[in-house]
């Protein structure tokens, strides 16, 4: 038999039009572990997994969110816009879970973004909260709950959006993460859970509990378990160029990018909050000329998408 013969070799499982609108995605994700793992098991539990991830979002409310005493002010703000919490965990940003939760964006990171990543995200435990709108919507969920986040960029950011709500601080400091596509509401729930935690959220969401009080507890939780901290840029820097001072390292009056790279060079140890905070100001986060392998899309791009997918169908 000739290679012309053979049939394609299949490197996953198929994704659905309806759960991402970009073809590398569908290609990309059928082939993931983490996608795999949470569709099957979904897939095991409901005859309708896809509608199931068109009709939940996930927002994950990162430790600089935990030290800064605002988890219950990002479930109030839930609430307000008539998201209601249908399932609630606790997750560690481990290193290696950091890496595969944005496996498709960090080709973006510069060395100083990884490194301050390191010295926050794993500083504390954040939360998950798994939540569909009490409402009927033209796109799904996680494009509507994305939307109403508010941008990376902290001055792009307008009153009402949870991201403005909880603190325009920096692109790293956002205090907030959300699944951008339905087939990431599937991925990332895995990348969090393993198949025990995941199967609780997926009946509980299934049966349409509401766990705000879950959440509320969790809060309480996660609040106990790490000291408040301030994440103002001047109070930081002020701190930082007293930790180098005593330390006889650089001179204050050096500029704060000079100051942390001298410091970092010297072996000085600096607190972590307070070289994210400033080094998250000061330090470039993004590779230029660099786009993200894979990104979610906004409402308008979705809805024509949709018109796509169904006009396909008929």
């Amino acid at each position: 038999m000739t290679s012309a013969h053979l049939a394609e070799p299949s490197y996953g499982i198929p994704v659905s039009p309806l759960l991402t609108c970009h073809p590398d995605k569908q290609r990309l994700y059928g082939a993931d572990t983490y996608y795999q793992e949470s569709h099957e098991q979904l897939a095991a539990l409901t005859g309708d997994s896809t509608g199931f991830a068109h009709r939940h979002a996930v927002l994950l409310l990162k430790p600089d969110a935990v030290v800064a005493r605002r988890l219950d002010a990002a479930v109030d703000w839930l609430s307000a816009q008539g998201l209601r919490i249908v399932g609630a965990a606790v997750t560690r940003l481990t290193r290696t879970m950091i890496r595969s939760l944005w496996y498709f964006q960090w080709n973006l990171a510069t060395p100083y973004r990884r490194r301050l990543a390191a010295l926050f995200l794993e500083d504390a435990d954040a939360l998950v909260l798994l939540v569909r709108p009490e409402y009927d919507l033209d796109v799904p969920a996680s494009v509507e709950l994305t939307r109403l986040k508010g941008p990376t960029d902290p001055d792009a950011r307008r009153p009402g959006q949870l991201r403005h709500l909880l603190g325009r601080y920096s692109y790293l400091l956002n205090l907030a993460h959300t699944a951008d596509e339905p087939a990431d509401v599937l991925r990332e729930l895995a990348v969090h859970f393993d198949a025990t935690a995941r199967d609780r959220l997926f009946r509980s969401a299934l049966a349409d509990e509401d766990r705000t009080a879950e959440a509320l507890e969790l809060t309480g939780r996660l609040y106990s378990a790490t000291k408040p901290r301030d994440l103002d840029f001047d109070p930081a820097l002020a701190r930082l160029r007293d930790a180098v001072r005593r330390h006889g390292g650089a001179a204050p009056a050096t500029n704060a990018r000079a100051l942390l790279e001298s410091a970092w060079a010297e072996g000085i140890d600096l607190d972590p909050w307070d070289t994210v905070i400033v080094g998250s100001k000061v330090l470039p986060m993004r590779q230029p000329g660099r786009a993200p392998v894979l990104d979610g899309a906004d409402a308008d791009t979705w809805r024509r998408h949709l018109d796509a997918v169904h006009a396909t169908a008929n």
